[in-house]
């Protein structure tokens, strides 16, 4: 089997470890993503191939395995199910649970800054999942828009229901195997942690850091650091203040912008002790500045997302 596949439809049709691949959904430097049949539960799942200059590295198939098994392990409504892992004719997969609904990225591009209230609730979301994964020692690595998917919620108090997907099991396994090439960087570089660039330890402050930048492009439009050149956003990064957040959304009081500017502090130490503190910051700081509000259902941006393509049945359960 050629990699990657030259064209989308490359491998449509295809049957991998039991799955049958039926349309391409997403591709990246590493891996590419199909919408496949799970043929022997007959159910639509999310089947993700790793390229196989990845499975010739002993040391780090091993990792990758140890650390599937640790991401399948937890459970919790707002990280993507992990149904199995494993390596199939020289590829390393992972099959996860499809969800129904645009990824975060797709919907900024479209819409732009989103409503606070919207804004606060994918926080809150992303935020829960990320603790519950360092609580299992699990650093995510690359908390970005297009990692968060959106569906709909269950009711109008709950109008968008966030998984956050693709743990950094390849990437943490690739820095730890030394597999990356003499300069290469893995993981993206609007939301890096100045820890990573420097090469220090990396926790789930790191993370912490990485969704402050998320929350801050989902009510300005842009992450906090923007540049042209990528040696100037890294030092950016790690020398240059973050800008206020009420600068790219007038109206936020400066109590917002002291909430992002400790979450995107660059020693790990002067941030927050875990997500949800920095989101119940940044939700009590907005909070006060508006005010007691009445009961209302708060449109949002998912509202307006065209009909999923999987059948009822393909969704996720909610617990």
């Amino acid at each position: 089997m050629s990699w990657p596949p030259e064209s989308p439809s490359g491998l449509i049709g295809a049957e991998i470890a039991g799955y049958r691949v039926e349309r391409e959904l997403g591709r990246g430097g590493m891996a590419v993503v199909y919408c496949a049949r799970d043929l022997r539960l007959g159910r639509t799942v999310a089947l993700k191939l790793l390229a196989p200059e990845y499975t010739r590295n002993d040391a780090f198939r091993r990792r990758f395995a140890q650390e599937s098994r640790v991401a399948a392990a937890i459970e919790h409504p707002h990280i993507v199910p992990v149904f199995e892992a494993g390596e199939a004719d020289g590829i390393l997969y992972i099959a996860m649970c499809l969800v129904a609904g645009p990824d975060l990225r797709a919907l900024i591009d479209r819409e732009g800054p989103l409503p606070v209230p919207a804004a606060l609730r994918i926080a809150a979301q992303l935020a829960s999942a990320l603790d519950a994964a360092h609580a299992r020692d699990l650093v995510h690595r690359d908390v970005k828009p297009a990692n968060v998917l959106v569906a709909k919620g269950v009711d109008s108090e709950h109008p968008e229901h966030v998984y956050l997907t693709d743990f950094g099991l390849a990437k943490k396994s690739l820095s730890l195997t030394g597999f990356t090439s003499a300069g290469e960087f893995v993981g993206t570089l609007d939301y890096v942690a100045p820890e990573r660039i420097a090469g220090r330890p990396v926790d789930g402050r790191s993370d912490l850091y990485s969704l402050a930048c998320v929350v801050h492009e989902t009510l300005a439009g842009t992450p906090p650091f923007r540049r042209e050149d990528p040696l100037d956003l890294l030092w950016a990064h790690q020398y240059e203040p973050p800008p206020a957040l009420s600068g790219g959304r007038p109206g936020l009081p400066a109590a917002a912008d002291d909430a992002l500017r400790r979450a995107l502090a660059k020693v790990p130490d002067d941030r927050y002790g875990s997500c949800l503190e920095f989101v119940v910051a940044l939700r009590t700081a907005v909070g006060e500045a508006a005010g007691p509000a009445p009961r209302r259902r708060t449109p949002t941006v998912v509202d307006r997302v065209p009909p999923p393509e999987p059948p009822s049945w393909a969704r996720p359960f909610l617990v």
